[in-house]
């Protein structure tokens, strides 16, 4: 072999060893990335047991039918012409002949226009909310601010079925009200959740009509229990974590055995929306409630005839109670119950019928379920020991007695500021201490007392001039007590206050 071809096959077995390697290593790489944390051409990825999170579709299937929507319209006390909203901004009654609204508000002007120079009232809509059937021939639990401006009620069932209602009976105190479906149909309806069958974190589901989205579905825990809102005298909230909106009053929350265990009535949201706090009125109430009206159109309440205030430490210890709990009486109607059974302003009711009464919203809803009529007994602490009245209740009237709102304190010998920052004088009648002065940043003043304010006694004594009050004062700390307690009248609403002494 020539020197020429020598090269030129050594050249070939370079170039094909050169291949060969090649072939090798993008084997070698495509292994490589086949088997790599990516998978190419690998399966989806899927767990072979699911998750079992926790489901409602059962009890929506269950509970959804009985659920409705309520449409809530009256008539406006305006007749003729009423323009809507929109079309009775400033201008628009001055649009051009060309202008492309012109035509929609001369429809609307048209529409409103009484025929053959009568007036007509004009039905327009009033509230939107939600409700739930509690029986099969068409009872439905609803909220009293859904409907009690209305006159005309129309249910929408989950269908899409539109029936109209009379409203049965309502209730403010509590914010609940009843209506009735005019059908001859069978409803689905729900029941009751036991009496303290509810636990705080237990799962619950509302179904209402939020913004007039009917069927909205929602789920959450309850958060707490017995919460007071402000709304009244009966306030004992569930509150809880499901989504409620505007539209939801009314509507029930279930447990997982589709049970109501509350009825939706109150968000609290500083932006209009949901932030995950809403308020049911809880079932035991409801029923009570609901029942009644039902029965009656309107629920009877037991009634004292007391204005009532909350026992603060301070209070607790001027009177030489253990704990901060029960109703301070300050104020007793002449003629009602309370003052015919004995009961005085000042007392402190600590149970009715033998059973602890904690505060006065408590004092409040156990009067209220008492039936007019019936004798109770009624526990109070005077004078640093209990005693037992026997009082037969009447029926509550049409508006709650409203609590006296006013505070007071001491003063010395010669009507100068005391400990307790205030200037006193006897009152004209001779019943009390006129306040003259507060001194500013003194227990007085950050207590509310206020120039005016009469005080009629110290720990239940009469007071008609400073050394008695004074000698109250003494009598209090030599019994080893912190505060007095101090019977203060302001515009003819009457309370108490304790002022810590020294």
């Amino acid at each position: 072999m020539s020197e020429e071809q020598n090269v030129t096959s050594k050249t070939r077995n370079r170039l094909v060893a050169a291949v060969a390697s090649l072939a090798v290593a993008g084997a070698v790489g495509f292994s490589a990335i086949s088997s790599g944390t990516i998978p190419v051409f690998a399966d989806p990825v899927k767990l072979d047991k699911p998750i079992q999170a926790p489901s409602f579709a059962d009890v929506v299937n269950l509970v959804k039918p009985a659920v409705v929507s309520v449409r809530v319209s009256g008539e406006s006390p305006q007749a003729g012409n009423v323009a809507t909203p929109f079309f009775n901004m400033p201008g628009f009654d001055n649009l051009p002949p060309n202008h492309p609204l012109r035509r929609f508000f001369d429809e609307f002007q048209r529409r409103d226009q009484p025929r053959s120079g009568q007036q007509r009232p004009r039905v327009r809509p009033i509230a939107q909310g939600s409700g739930f059937f509690i029986s099969d021939d068409g009872y439905i639990v609803t909220n009293n601010h859904v409907v009690e401006d209305g006159n005309q009620y129309t249910v929408v069932l989950e269908d899409g079925t539109e029936l109209q209602a009379d409203l049965v009976g309502k209730d403010p105190r509590t914010d609940l009200a009843v209506l009735k479906v005019k059908s001859d149909r069978k409803f689905t309806y729900v029941s009751w959740a036991p009496d303290d069958s509810v636990r705080v974190g237990d799962w619950v589901v509302a179904v209402g009509n939020p913004f007039g989205l009917g069927g909205t579905v929602t789920a959450g825990i309850v958060s707490a229990q017995s919460r007071e809102i402000g709304a009244g005298n009966y306030d004992d909230f569930l509150q809880i974590d499901a989504a409620v909106n505007q539209g939801n009053s009314g509507g029930p929350t279930f447990n997982l055995a589709g049970q109501v265990v509350g009825v939706n009535t109150a968000i609290f949201s500083p932006s209009g929306g949901n932030v995950g706090i809403a308020f049911a009125i809880p079932a035991s109430l409801a029923k009570t409630v609901v029942d009644q009206l039902i029965k009656d159109g309107s629920v009877e309440r037991g009634y004292m005839g007391v204005s009532i205030q909350d026992v603060t430490p301070q209070i607790a210890d001027s009177l030489g109670l253990q704990e901060a709990k029960g109703a301070l009486i300050n104020s007793v109607n002449g003629g009602d119950p309370a003052e015919k059974a004995g009961i005085e302003a000042g007392d402190v009711v600590i149970a009715v019928n033998g059973s602890p009464i904690a505060s006065p919203r408590e004092l409040a809803r156990t009067v209220a379920a008492i039936a007019p009529g019936t004798n109770i007994d009624v526990t109070v602490w005077r004078n640093g020991k209990s005693q037992d009245f026997k009082v037969t209740l009447t029926e509550m009237p049409e508006s709650d007695q409203v609590a006296a709102a006013a505070p007071s304190a001491p003063s010395d010998e010669n009507g100068q500021p005391a400990s307790f920052g205030l200037t006193v004088t006897p009152a004209d009648d001779g019943n009390g201490l006129v306040v003259t002065d507060v001194e500013p940043g003194s227990v007085a003043e950050e207590n509310g007392i206020q120039p005016g304010d009469v005080i009629r006694a110290v720990n239940s004594q009469p007071v008609k001039a400073a050394s008695d009050l004074k000698k109250a004062v003494d009598a209090a700390s030599s019994a080893g007590r912190g505060a007095v307690l101090l019977q203060v009248v302001r515009n003819d609403a009457n309370r108490f206050v304790a002022l810590p002494i020294g």
